[in-house]
């Protein structure tokens, strides 16, 4: 998007009388009107902007293909989607795996086990590994965001299996682009962490697993998840960088890699919309500004 000293001129008016979004939320609602739905615009469009929270999880399921482009489609396909969990919970209920005390999030891990071929027997049940537990820390923050327990499923299944299948090979590097970007903020900071052995001890899983679930509110968090479900895993190194910065002073006061871990991965709940809006400018300042053509 070019330059208009109009618009910018409107956007600081709006930004100053407590309107901030004011247009970005009209361009979002002329891309949603579009039908075919332009998913690479809206995906930038993301990528840029906080999106709406009455139009998040519409967008959400469209970026995850949980809805297609066609508008046309959507109370049908919506359909099958809610029909096919429908199947599956009933198939795992009359077979013994659920039952109407099973909590939800637990549904939804056996729902995407038995949909992924990976359900074990019965006689083989065993307690959730490393990575059923990722799924259950973001199925329960999922649960807080979204009402609807058949679309908490589909956004909970399409978020996991796109976190998979797109970043799974850039998840390992993400520890040393976090030391990269520490190091051009704060070099003091990454030296302390180094020299206390805190570095290697921070909670990697939590971070860039569970991509913030069980760490950061859902008010927060759903902020970050706008910038990964649009195509950005790097957002959660800033993340990550802008929370150490945050706590500097504590963590500068902290030699015990064990006590640095403890503290956050419980780390107070205050000021996360801060710390997460800090980290998206830091996002933007080394990864530059997606544009989109609305």
């Amino acid at each position: 998007m070019a330059d208009d000293p109009q618009r910018n001129f409107r956007s600081a008016y709006y930004e100053k009388v407590g309107f901030r979004g004011v247009e970005e939320k009209k361009s979002l609602e002329i891309l949603l009107k579009d039908n075919p739905l332009d998913v690479e615009k809206l995906s930038t469009f993301s990528q840029r902007f906080p999106l709406p929270s009455m139009y998040r999880i519409h967008v959400w399921k469209v970026l995850l293909g949980i809805l297609p482009p066609h508008s046309d489609s959507h109370a049908l396909v919506s359909r099958y989607r809610v029909e096919q969990f429908e199947d599956v919970s009933g198939a795992l209920t009359a077979m013994r795996f659920v039952h109407a005390s099973t909590p939800p999030t637990e549904l939804y891990l056996r729902v995407y086990q038995l949909e992924s071929r990976q359900l074990p027997r019965r006689s083989e049940l065993r307690p959730p590994d490393a990575e059923d537990e990722n799924f259950l820390a973001i199925a329960r923050a999922m649960e807080e965001i979204v009402d609807d327990p058949v679309d908490c499923y589909w956004l909970i299944r399409c978020f996991v299996n796109q976190f998979k299948h797109k970043f799974g090979d850039s998840i390992p590097h993400l520890p040393k682009s976090l030391e990269h970007f520490l190091s051009q903020e704060d070099a003091a900071l990454l030296a302390h962490l180094k020299t206390s052995g805190a570095l290697n001890s921070l909670p990697y899983c939590l971070w860039f697993r569970r991509c913030f679930a069980g760490c950061l509110p859902e008010s927060s968090l759903q902020r970050v998840w706008d910038k990964v479900i649009s195509g950005s895993c790097k957002i959660l190194v800033f993340v990550a960088v802008e929370i150490l910065l945050s706590y500097k002073i504590m963590l500068m006061g902290m030699s015990d890699p064990d006590g640095v871990y403890n503290f956050l991965s419980n780390m107070p709940q205050e000021n996360t919309d801060a710390i997460v809006s800090k980290a998206i400018d830091l996002w933007h300042k080394y990864c530059g500004t997606p544009m989109h053509s609305v």
